[in-house]
């Protein structure tokens, strides 16, 4: 099985299953010299770290990570360097069930990836779906925070912006509220807490689940970041966020919306600045034109479909080509999109970090502006 790596300076590989002794990635090309503390990375695992309430998955691990190469110690002795040789990370796994699987080994959950990749290799890991879990996701959030450090200045952060048929009131959007401890969903909106919970307890007590759409703004980012063709900054972000489990659409600034509206709606009219810099009026582009970002925020948006591990019996086929009703048991997100905001931040930042890093290399000593 190739194609377990992502990113073309900045580049990023990931190893391990769902259900092995271990998981992680290897990053190569992260530039020397950048001072971080390994709780620079474990905050982001910690985001992401599934058992934290009751609407994700209770599959209980720590998503403690260990750094196996590419760092020195300082002389603190809590300061780490990168030595600009691959970084390698390790995050075992400690609550793997893999007994909650068995009844399914034969059998093709309908909306997973189970058939597909049966056909492809002849062989699939069926204790919780192997590589292709979201569990191999902790690895690409590691790299991301790791990616964070590489270009000044810049600042990634997600939110959940909707929950199947529930959407937030952006009137209300509070960046601070998304890291509240009374928040379990990552949602920007207060009002939106007690909707989501009542609305995801039933999908839960029913043993179903539900979709969510994620939101991520990259705000820092210079001028001048990717190549007007075959290397949009914006196609990158796109492909990285739709390599994502169960990730099925993405847009950029308007995205799908702006074919709904006018020339005259759409263009994001300019202005020269007090400070000789120009000033844009709206940011319908997402931050992003013609491949090369603008110096604005740089907007995503991606769907996460439901769950396709659920308790309500689906039909299907088994191995042996026989119809089967299949119901899944274990431990599951009733919305995995929730668990989907830090990932999306790592997968944003890991583009973003590849670019600079491009851009910085074609360009030889031109600045890249701020």
């Amino acid at each position: 099985m190739s194609h377990n790596t992502f990113g073309h300076l900045f580049r990023v590989t990931t190893w391990g299953e769902s259900h092995g002794p271990a998981l992680g990635c290897v990053v190569d090309g992260c530039p020397p010299g950048i001072r971080f503390k390994l709780s620079d990375i474990q905050r982001d695992l910690d985001r992401r770290r599934p058992g934290q309430s009751r609407f994700v998955t209770q599959r209980r691990e720590p998503d403690e990570v260990k750094i196996l190469s590419g760092v020195v110690m300082d002389a603190d002795g809590e300061t780490l360097i990168t030595t600009g040789t691959p970084v390698s990370m390790m995050i075992e796994n400690v609550d793997q069930r893999s007994k909650d699987y068995g009844d399914i080994a034969r059998q093709y959950r309908p909306g997973h990836a189970d058939y597909a990749y049966d056909q492809k290799y002849g062989i699939r890991d069926y204790r919780g779906g192997g590589r292709s879990s979201a569990r191999e996701t902790a690895a690409r959030v590691a790299a991301g925070a790791l990616a964070r450090l590489v270009v000044p200045g810049v600042s990634v952060r997600g939110a959940l912006v909707a929950m199947g048929e529930k959407e937030i009131d952006r009137a209300n959007w509070n960046w601070n509220f998304v890291e509240d401890a009374e928040n379990p969903f990552f949602t920007p909106d207060p009002a939106s807490v007690p909707l989501f919970s009542d609305y995801l307890d039933r999908i839960r007590k029913a043993g179903s689940s539900v979709g969510a759409v994620i939101e991520i703004v990259a705000e820092g980012v210079p001028v001048g970041l990717g190549a007007p063709l075959y290397a949009k900054l914006d196609q990158d972000i796109a492909s990285n966020l739709m390599s994502i489990n169960a990730v099925k659409g993405v847009e950029i600034g308007e995205g799908f919306a702006a074919a709904r509206l006018t020339g005259e709606q759409n263009a994001d009219e300019m202005r020269m600045g007090n400070d000789g810099k120009p000033v844009f009026l709206s940011n319908h582009a997402g931050g992003i034109l013609g491949g090369i970002s603008t110096g604005q925020p740089i907007v995503a948006r991606f769907a996460v479909k439901p769950t396709s591990s659920i308790l309500t019996p689906r039909k299907s086929i088994d191995t042996s080509g026989h119809d089967v009703d299949v119901m899944t048991k274990g431990r599951h997100d009733p919305c995995v999109g929730i668990r989907a905001v830090p990932i999306g931040e790592a997968m944003v930042a890991c583009a973003i970090a590849d670019h600079y890093l491009r851009h910085r290399g074609q360009v030889g000593s031109r600045a890249v502006e701020q």
